[in-house]
């Protein structure tokens, strides 16, 4: 005989129900606990979404990643050819194509879309390679200088003994002029690492780390804060009182939750390091003269400026569009992936 229990559900203040009168799609205690949890980089990409210039930055810097790294593998021209003999007075100081519009007298070379410079290289090429290696040592360094922040960052901000060394270290830091003391690196050891790593590869060593070293502070500082409050929060006094290590509080306690200033610093580090680089071509301090990058194309083309205004304008807009671009992907992944905010 079956149990009255089986077949009936019991309703508060409204006696037994038959069974067979709840609705047979309704979703009862046990299937919602029998769903899975709901990634969470779900979330992170709703809160994303919701982010109209996040979205626009990150479809504009996504674009000029696959233009300077994509871009060559269509476009074959070699940016360091150099044009012999009658080629060479053909192809020299040939305008962009949309100059054959306003003036039918330019010089106008329908193969070489962006024009070539005074030595007849494709302008095009230049700007694809010359992007490509402008934000791989933006990229790099931005790498480097946030290990090193958030490594002072938190020991400083977890231990605090080490708390007054490192942030007296990171005020020293702080205190250098950066750009003198960055100009001057590079002399003395430029030569040492293109001796040993070949003039690109040395420069490019030298770069990344004269960028890393010496723009780490902020990341530094902003970490630091956040640990402080963090540390003291219920989750972390519970995690420790059942006897978490440190190790394990930081790496999955406290590193996730100021993991948002970490992406901000991440994606203002991209754009420092890509500012500087530039500088540096441009003052005469980076890459040799013949290896192009956004920066030397700018100096490249201020001699000239008057006559050929696009060369300068040509990189000066991919580096302007490449940092807006890279600031408001780091203002929606701040948004998306605090905790608060979701």
């Amino acid at each position: 005989m079956t149990d009255k229990r089986e077949t009936d559900l019991l309703v508060p203040d409204e006696g037994l129900v038959p069974a067979s009168t709840v609705m047979p799609g309704a979703a009862g205690p046990m299937q919602e606990a029998s769903k899975p949890p709901r990634s969470q980089w779900l979330d992170v990409w709703d809160q994303f979404k919701t982010h109209k210039g996040a979205l626009f930055g990150a479809f504009i810097f996504v674009f000029i990643l696959s233009s300077v790294y994509l871009g060559p593998l269509v476009w074959r021209i070699d940016p360091q050819y150099l044009p012999q003999g009658r080629d060479f007075i053909t192809l020299r100081d040939t305008r962009p194509i949309w100059y054959a519009l306003f003036d039918s007298g330019a010089k106008v070379d329908w193969s070489h879309p962006l024009g070539t410079d005074n030595l007849g290289r494709d302008t095009l090429a230049r700007m694809m390679f010359g992007g490509r290696v402008s934000i791989a040592v933006g990229l790099t360094a931005m790498l480097l200088a946030l290990f090193l922040g958030t490594l002072v960052g938190v020991l400083a901000g977890y231990v605090k003994k080490l708390d007054g060394p490192l942030m007296r270290l990171t005020d020293l830091f702080l205190a250098l002029p950066l750009l003198p003391l960055i100009l001057v690196a590079s002399l003395l050891f430029r030569e040492a690492l293109s001796a040993n790593f070949g003039p690109e590869g040395g420069i490019f060593i030298l770069i990344v780390m004269l960028i890393g070293v010496t723009s780490w502070m902020p990341t530094a500082r902003i970490v630091r804060g956040d640990v402080l409050a963090i540390k003291e929060r219920e989750f972390v006094l519970a995690a420790r009182s059942i006897g978490t290590t440190n190790r394990n509080l930081i790496l999955r306690h406290v590193l996730p939750n100021v993991l948002s200033p970490i992406m901000v610093s991440a994606t203002l580090g991209i754009a420092t390091a890509i500012i500087t680089e530039s500088a540096l071509s441009f003052l005469g301090f980076g890459f040799p003269p013949d290896f192009p990058t956004w920066g030397r194309l700018l100096n490249d083309g201020v001699d000239r400026l008057a006559s050929y205004p696009e060369r300068s304008i040509l990189p000066g807009i991919m580096i302007s569009l490449t940092v807006l671009s890279v600031n408001y992907l780091g203002d929606g992944l701040r948004d998306a992936l605090d905790p608060r905010i979701r």
